[in-house]
């Protein structure tokens, strides 16, 4: 008793000091120079590269089917560049709430912006679907500020609660409206369409899947699972359902609002489903191909991956899906 007690304080100090980690980070890396930071942030990813931990390691086998024919050096520097660019997105996310409209505006360049306006114009709700690629919050906060689409979106729910609740009130913070994914009584589903239905704008994270319910697709030529939400939710509501891709270039980050992938008619819901998740599923292998370093997949994706159980169900482990 007295053992599993005290393994429970060190899980709660453990917890409280990354809150306490993350709240510094904020303060502090926000009044810092730019230049900076960014070096900072690359000498935090080159230091973690370095080390080759379960992160590292998870990552280069994820680049390995994005590059099948890359030797192992040519995978250890496409990782040491993808730690470069998580981090980085990390040292923008500390440093965004400090940033003005200017600052977002020219941290971005951004093409197919007519999909987006053209959808919401047609005031039936629009489904911005993306991976996790580049800084999907630098993004939003350019939609918001920038289009004048405040949006609402979902977050998984992070222990401790104290950092939860920080991620929420930093999104909130840009704009967003954030939905917890578990753990609350209301309907996130039933929210999402709510919102979709009255002409509004959802962003959903869809590459990796956290339920049992993901729908089966073929990604670089493997076996994986992704979220069912975007395309269910446009066959739910008649929103239009627009895959977005991210990736840094140089002092800038681009983005492609890409062309509506539309309900195929004549088959049945589920069918629909699975074609709209492996038409969006192609779209983001062909952008992953282009920038495999700005695609943040640190955890285990594709099923052969998975331990068996999870790969019959579709849901890993707990300790997996929350790293």
């Amino acid at each position: 008793m007295a053992e599993r007690d005290g393994s429970a304080a060190s899980g709660g100090l453990r917890a409280r000091a990354v809150d306490a980690g993350f709240a510094a980070a904020w303060a502090v890396l926000k009044v810092m120079p730019e230049p900076m930071a960014r070096g900072l942030g690359t000498l935090v990813a080159d230091f973690t590269w370095r080390r080759q931990g379960k992160g590292v390691r998870q990552l280069e086998a994820n680049l390995a089917r994005v590059r099948p024919r890359a030797s192992y050096l040519e995978l250890r520097e496409l990782s040491r560049a993808g730690m470069r660019s998580y981090l980085r997105y990390w040292m923008e996310a500390f440093r965004l709430p400090a940033w003005d409209d200017r600052r977002i505006s020219g941290a971005l360049r951004v093409e197919g912006r007519e999909h987006l306006e053209a959808a919401m114009a047609a005031g039936r709700g629009t489904v911005l679907a993306l991976p996790h690629m580049g800084n999907w919050d630098l993004a939003g906060a350019w939609v918001v500020r920038h289009c004048g689409y405040p949006f609402t979106t979902v977050a998984e729910r992070l222990k401790p609660e104290a950092l939860f609740e920080r991620f929420v009130a930093y999104r909130e913070g840009l704009g967003m409206e954030v939905l917890a994914l578990t753990g609350s009584d209301l309907s996130v589903i039933a929210t999402l369409a709510q919102r979709l239905r009255a002409g509004k704008l959802v962003c959903l994270v869809g590459d990796r899947d956290l339920s049992e319910a993901g729908v089966p697709v073929e990604f670089f030529g493997e076996a994986t699972r992704m979220p069912a939400g975007p395309a269910a939710l446009a066959q739910r509501t008649g929103a239009a359902l627009l895959p977005v891709s991210l990736w840094y270039e140089g002092e800038v980050m681009g983005a492609r609002i890409h062309p509506p992938v539309e309900v195929p008619a004549e088959v049945d819901k589920k069918t629909a489903k699975a074609l709209m998740t492996q038409a969006m599923a192609d779209i983001w292998a062909a952008e992953i191909d282009r920038h495999p370093q700005d695609w943040h997949m640190l955890q285990k994706f594709w099923i052969a991956d998975l331990p068996k159980a999870a790969a019959r169900t579709g849901r890993e482990p707990a300790a997996e899906a929350a790293s």
